[in-house]
C-alpha cells in the first residue's frame, strides 16, 4: 500500500493524544482519553502493543482479535498500576494489509472509510451513544452531527478488563483508498466533503486539504488521518 498520514494537535488542545501507527502492514489511528497524560499513554501503548503482538503473524481475524485483546490488557493494567492514569483508554481503528484483502479491527468512534469507484463508504460503525440513537431512529444523521452527546463513546480499549472489537475482512482492488481518521476530522468534514476531496485531489493533496479544512472550521480536537492506497 502507498500511504500518507497527518496528525495535528488542533487549535484548542495543549497536547496531541492521538497516535498514528504505520508499520508491519498495520495502519491504525488511536484517539486517547483520560486526562492530559493518560490519553497520550493509552494511545501509544495500545499501538505499540498491537504492533509487537502481530509483527510475526499472518493477517487474519483471529490474530487481530488476539492483538487487540493484548493491547486492551496492556492499557488496562497500566492504568491499574498508576493512579494518575486511572480510567484512561483509547479508540482504535486499524487495517492490516493482507494483499488482496484487509483485516479491519475497530473499537470506539475513530472511523474507517473505503473510497472506490468515486464513492465513499463508512465501513465501521461508531461505538457511541449517538450512533445507537441514530440506528434506533431516535435522531437523524443530521441531528447526530450536532448532538451534545456525540463524543460519548460506549466502548474503548483499556477501560475494562476485556473488550470485544468489531473485526471483519474486506476484499480490495487496486485503486481503492482507505481513509482512517479520528473524530477531530469527522467533527467538521461531512462524508460528502471527504468524498469530494478524495475525488478531486491526489491522496497527498487530499490529506493536506482535509487537515486544513478541519483546522479552519475550528480544530477543537486533535486531528489524525491516514489515506492508504491499494497498489497492484
Amino acid at each position: 500500500m502507498k500511504v500518507v498520514w497527518k496528525t495535528d494537535v488542533g487549535r484548542m488542545r495543549s497536547s496531541n493524544q492521538d497516535y498514528v501507527l504505520i508499520g508491519g502492514g498495520l495502519f491504525a489511528v488511536a484517539d486517547g482519553m483520560g486526562g492530559h497524560r493518560g490519553g497520550n499513554v493509552a494511545s501509544a501503548l495500545c499501538c505499540s502493543t498491537l504492533l509487537s503482538c502481530l509483527e510475526n503473524l499472518k493477517p487474519d481475524e483471529k490474530a487481530l482479535k488476539y492483538g487487540i485483546g493484548e493491547a486492551n490488557s496492556a492499557v488496562f493494567e497500566k492504568a491499574s498500576e498508576d493512579t494518575a492514569l486511572e480510567g484512561m483508554g483509547t479508540t482504535l481503528t486499524v487495517i492490516w494489509d493482507a494483499g488482496d484483502r484487509v483485516v479491519l479491527g475497530h473499537v470506539g468512534d475513530s472511523r474507517a472509510y473505503l473510497y472506490r469507484d468515486g464513492r465513499l463508504k463508512q465501513v465501521t460503525e461508531d461505538h457511541s451513544l449517538v450512533w445507537e440513537m441514530m440506528k434506533r431512529g431516535s435522531i437523524t444523521p443530521e441531528e447526530a452531527r450536532t448532538h451534545p452527546y456525540r463524543n460519548m463513546i460506549t466502548k474503548a480499549v483499556g477501560t475494562d478488563p476485556a473488550v470485544i472489537p468489531d473485526i471483519r475482512t474486506v476484499k480490495v482492488i487496486p485503486g481503492d483508498l482507505w481513509l482512517i481518521c479520528s473524530d477531530g476530522l469527522t467533527e467538521y468534514l461531512t462524508d460528502r466533503r471527504l468524498e469530494e476531496t478524495l475525488e478531486q485531489y491526489s491522496p497527498e493533496e487530499a490529506a493536506d486539504r482535509m487537515l486544513e479544512e478541519a483546522l479552519e472550521a475550528g480544530g477543537k480536537d486533535n486531528i489524525s488521518l491516514i489515506i492508504a492506497e491499494v497498489t497492484p
